[in-house]
């Protein structure tokens, strides 16, 4: 079967566009959730306490980007690859990384019988590539190297730093919400809103925006997430210059993979597939795109 040929570097940029994009929209979520929330506390205090909440979000962002190599690796458990007993895994990435120009990231192993592999780390002095023991044990060469590479990409498209601040204002927004909805319930208006058609109007939409913001920003972040997918997937290619390693992967991934690894839900993401259940249908809660379309974009590369 033949497949449409593609432009990578045309793929790379439209993810890139599209994932920026999708970022403003909850930037925006955030200062309308933020207003909304000063209003309905107090009219005069409204643009303070939105000053608050964004303070809040950039504390946290500088927290997460400081630490989340760290906090990662201590979530899943990983331990630093051994020079002798990984050493394939080892030589293929430092093999990788000089053809890419990069600084070898340092490689951890998971112990798990599955395949799969993530990155972490806020830049290229910082950054974490870890494989779980069955992608080691069970993909040759080119395929190891496709998945390496994939991760390689990751790191050198600064997807872990964007996809880091786009969790914490996802988090920011899931906080306000909540303040939000308290605020309605237990504080209640003052005689003066009462009396405010105007506040009365913008008090409904608060209630609105508190409830369904958590559901669209959560949303979006999965969105973002699966678009970076595409973009590592595509890069990925770009540094092998054979696309059919990672599909061949991918393909491993898709027939071995049970969804069983014992891991948090909150690190799923940084995961090159889902591993905590069995690839399924697309579906706008998944974390990652359906691995048969990812395979049919690398196959037409």
């Amino acid at each position: 079967m033949k497949h449409e040929k593609v432009d990578v570097y045309g793929q790379i940029a439209n993810n890139k566009r599209l994932s920026f994009l999708l970022a403003i929209l909850i930037v925006l979520g955030i200062g309308a959730l933020g207003y909304v929330f000063g209003y309905t506390y107090h009219p005069d205090l409204a643009f303070t306490i939105f000053i608050i909440a964004i303070i809040f979000a950039m504390l946290s962002s500088i927290i997460g980007y400081y630490y989340s190599d760290k906090i990662v690796l201590k979530a899943v458990n990983a331990k630093k690859a051994h020079p002798v007993n990984h050493k394939k895994a080892l030589d293929l990435l430092e093999g990788l990384c000089i053809g890419a120009g990069m600084k070898m990231p340092r490689l951890y192993i998971i112990k798990s019988p599955e395949i799969n592999a993530f990155a972490t780390g806020r830049d290229y002095e910082h950054a974490v590539i870890g494989l779980t023991e069955g992608a080691v044990e069970k993909l040759d060469k080119l395929e190891l190297e496709g998945v390496l590479a994939h991760e390689l990409s990751h790191i050198k498209n600064y997807d872990i730093r964007f996809m880091t601040l786009v969790s914490v204002l996802v988090g920011t927004a899931v906080i306000i919400s909540e303040l939000l909805l308290r605020n309605f319930f237990w504080r209640g208006r003052s005689s003066s809103d009462r009396d405010s058609k105007g506040a009365g109007i913008i008090v409904i939409i608060g209630l609105i925006l508190a409830i369904i913001t958590p559901i669209l920003m959560k949303l979006i972040q999965l969105a973002i997430s699966r678009k970076r997918e595409y973009l590592a997937d595509a890069s990925a290619a770009l540094i092998t210059r054979y696309p059919d390693g990672l599909a061949d992967a991918l393909e491993m991934i898709k027939t071995e993979n049970k969804g069983r690894m014992k891991i948090s839900k909150a690190t799923m993401h940084l995961f090159i597939s889902n591993p905590l259940k069995k690839l399924g249908a697309d579906s706008l809660f998944s974390t990652h795109p359906p691995i048969n379309k990812r395979i049919r974009k690398l196959r037409s590369m």
